[in-house]
């Protein structure tokens, strides 16, 4: 895999209205793009529609995950140099052989809570013993439940001190390409009443839990140390680079204040992946931060070591609740046109991808913070926000950006002065 393979075409060198067909879309799928969602469709996906909100969307460059080249990873994020980051991660990792993922069955939690319960252990007991056959009628006898995707693996209970005291009644769904909610809240729902029966107590919330810490994806790559970039004058070995991520990462994962700004910075790329593919971001976002807690302490969700040759390596692990079919995915047009371009046949293949744009963007950042700081990488792509909001336009939005970043003054006053053509910086 060389410079010359498709999937380092350089997006940002050509127009806008190039970008889609040098990616093989056709003239209709980039009018989905342009176009998104119309009115009328978002009017059935949620209530008192009045409008549509657009954000952009581009495509992350380079990754090949498990072997297999992506040619586009679609991200929507509002973001300055969130896209270029992760392109510039994994064209990186893929002169080591890109990323390696893995993932766990697409296994989810329903809870069921029952109070007033006179014995706790004889209900958890009961609830033991009838599990296989509360299983079979979950898959086989109620046709709420039933279904040729996604079936119930399992029943466990736990108990809660409380006060109250509680016990707590898991099942375990295997979701298939789903995410899975809304099966999982009909069977916790369906199976309430059983429970109550079997328990002698009184159920209360019947829901999904957002924590699925067995739905995991993680992934690995290595970064060689010949392929970092020092400054300009040399002044910094790839060794030392190599020395200043791996204390950054170590910052990161014996702080939790570092390890919540290292963790966002972690779900700018996978956010922008589960948002473009009409999944649920706010799912996402509480499943990764309640897994980096896990142990009581938050922490860091990937860490970045030196292995025997010098080089960097990466490893990522998170709770992924994504899935390929339902939901959103089912009726966004746009969505629809993200899972093409990932080429992705499984909910467990897009978790792993997301999975790596979330290791390539926490590279990305804590290169940066480790080298010349994050807002060296963040000036340009801000200072071309400015430039807009002061009023340029066309080929001055480019030369007042690069004049903004070469005096370091990037505020929209000084920009206001340039889109006047006043040439002098202020004193």
């Amino acid at each position: 895999m060389d410079e010359t393979t498709p999937a380092t075409t350089r997006l940002r060198d050509l127009p806008v209205d190039a970008r889609a067909q040098a990616l093989g879309l056709s003239n209709a799928q980039a009018d989905t793009l342009r176009a998104g969602l119309s009115l009328e469709q978002a009017d059935h996906m949620i209530e008192n529609v009045v409008g549509v909100f657009t954000l952009p969307l581009g495509v992350a460059q380079h990754f090949v995950v498990n072997g297999r080249e992506i040619p586009a990873v679609p991200m929507v994020i509002e973001e300055a140099s969130v896209v270029a980051a992760c392109s510039y991660a994994a064209k990186l990792a893929r002169i080591a052989g890109g990323f390696t993922a893995g993932s766990s069955p697409p296994i989810m939690i329903g809870q069921i809570q029952v109070l007033d319960t006179p014995d706790l252990e004889a209900a958890r007991e009961r609830i033991a013993a009838e599990a296989d056959a509360l299983i079979h009628w979950l898959n086989h006898d109620n046709t709420a439940t039933r279904s040729r995707h996604a079936r119930a693996v399992g029943i466990e209970t736990r108990t809660l001190i409380g006060p109250p005291p509680m016990l707590i009644v898991h099942v375990l769904y295997d979701c298939g390409d789903a995410m899975g909610a809304n099966l999982i809240n009909t069977a916790s729902e369906a199976l309430a009443p059983r429970v109550a029966q079997l328990t002698s107590g009184r159920v209360n919330l019947r829901i999904l839990s957002n924590l699925s810490d067995r739905r995991l994806a993680w992934a690995t790559c290595t970064i060689r140390a010949d392929t970092l970039a020092a400054r300009a004058d040399n002044s910094i070995s790839p060794q030392e680079i190599v020395a200043r991520i791996v204390e950054a990462s170590r910052f990161a994962e014996l702080d939790p204040y570092r390890a919540a700004t290292h963790n966002k910075g972690i779900m700018n790329g996978v956010d922008a992946v589960v948002i473009a593919t009409g999944n649920d971001w706010r799912a996402v976002e509480a499943d990764a931060h309640a897994y980096a807690a896990r142990d009581g302490r938050y922490t860091a969700l990937a860490t970045w070591r030196a292995n025997g040759a010098g080089d960097l390596v990466g490893r990522i692990e998170l709770p992924l609740a994504v899935g390929i079919v339902g939901g959103a995915t089912r009726v966004h047009p746009t969505a629809q046109l993200a899972l093409q371009l990932l080429g992705v046949k499984t909910a467990r293949e897009l978790a792993e991808i997301i999975t790596c744009v979330g290791l390539a963007q926490n590279f990305a950042a804590i290169r940066a913070l480790a080298m010349e700081g994050i807002q060296q990488g963040h000036m340009t792509l801000h200072a071309r926000q400015i430039a807009i909001a002061a009023g340029a336009s066309g080929e001055d939005i480019e030369r007042i950006a690069t004049q903004l970043v070469a005096e370091r003054n990037v505020r929209l006053e000084r920009a206001r002065a340039l889109v006047r053509r006043d040439p002098s910086p202020p004193a």
